[in-house]
């Protein structure tokens, strides 16, 4: 299965965007720190290279990844010129009260009290971009959902006598080049559910969970993993939990429920701190496309 969702309204938002950054002195980039580069919308570093804008990369619910893995894509982030990468949880007010401070960083040309900073939040669906409007104006300004492409319009707010902040519609891309990309957004909901199958993101999420997190998934469903694979998983998935289609003979496996309850888990961080990616085997998926010409089948083994 191939993924892509690109609604409507996206076109637009896009142009939009593109216009306000000509007036922007700092891109906040707002990423899942879960999947920083398969979060990261291509259009939007395009956008800034153009205009020369300096980036705060925002690797967000890092309450939820991998610490190992979120300082390595820091690590990786802080390398790139024009770049400041830092993890935070946006849902910590704490947290996000240092986003300001840290864009005055990157446009020192604005501290000279005469014209206001400048901030553009940007990022694809369900990152946490209004939830950190909201944190940063200590009220609820911009509406927060569980569903991707909540905010449909941009909204600019002054911060302050000295700087305003513009928050954005969440923008995917027209084409996900990378399969795993999509079914990476998929699992963590940054996709619209009416673009996927849940049953295949479940088994695909399933299948990462086997190489790097299989203690998670025996603790989490208390079931024996060995030489289970990712449909074994949900189907273990099922047993445990119940899942069984009422009204069928020989009480048939709801995989659709147990998909639903392992993809939940996932997003609500039950089943542990887990990062779906990694800047080493982000580069092993890269090198392996470039290599064989096509797309590495989807499930897999990648290094990570």
């Amino acid at each position: 299965m191939t993924i892509q969702w690109f609604p409507g309204h996206m076109t637009s938002a896009r142009k939009k965007a593109a216009e306000t950054m000509a007036l922007t002195d700092v891109v906040i980039e707002v990423c899942d720190a879960r999947l920083p580069e398969a979060s990261s919308n291509p259009m939007i570093r395009e956008l800034r290279l153009h205009r020369q804008r300096p980036c705060l990369k925002l690797l967000n619910k890092s309450d939820l990844a991998d610490p190992v893995v979120t300082q390595a894509w820091l690590d990786f982030y802080n390398s790139q010129p024009g770049v400041k990468a830092v993890a935070i949880s946006s849902k910590k007010p704490g947290e996000a009260a240092r986003v300001p401070a840290l864009c005055k960083g990157l446009a020192p040309h604005r501290n000279d009290g005469i014209k206001p900073l400048r901030m553009l939040i940007m990022g694809i669906p369900n990152v946490g971009k209004s939830t950190l409007m909201n944190a940063l104006l200590k009220r609820r300004v911009a509406a927060v959902g569980d569903e991707p492409a909540v905010t449909k319009s941009q909204m600019c707010i002054d911060l302050g006598p000295t700087m305003s902040i513009t928050d954005t519609p969440g923008l995917m891309w027209p084409k996900i080049k990378h399969d795993s990309d999509g079914f990476m957004l998929a699992a963590s909901h940054a996709i619209g559910r009416n673009a996927v199958i849940d049953s295949e993101v479940a088994i695909f999420l399933a299948g990462l969970l086997l190489q790097h997190y299989p203690a998670m998934l025996a603790e989490r469903y208390g079931i024996g993993i060995d030489g289970m694979d990712g449909v074994g998983v949900v189907e273990a998935v099922a047993k445990k939990r119940g899942c069984i289609i009422k009204g069928r003979r020989g009480g048939e496996l709801d995989l659709e429920k147990a998909a639903m309850i392992l993809l939940t888990d996932y997003r609500g961080g039950k089943l542990g701190r887990i990062s779906l990616e990694t800047p080493d085997s982000r580069a092993a998926m890269l090198a392996t496309e470039a290599s064989s010409g096509g797309k590495p089948e989807i499930g897999e083994p990648r290094p990570h």
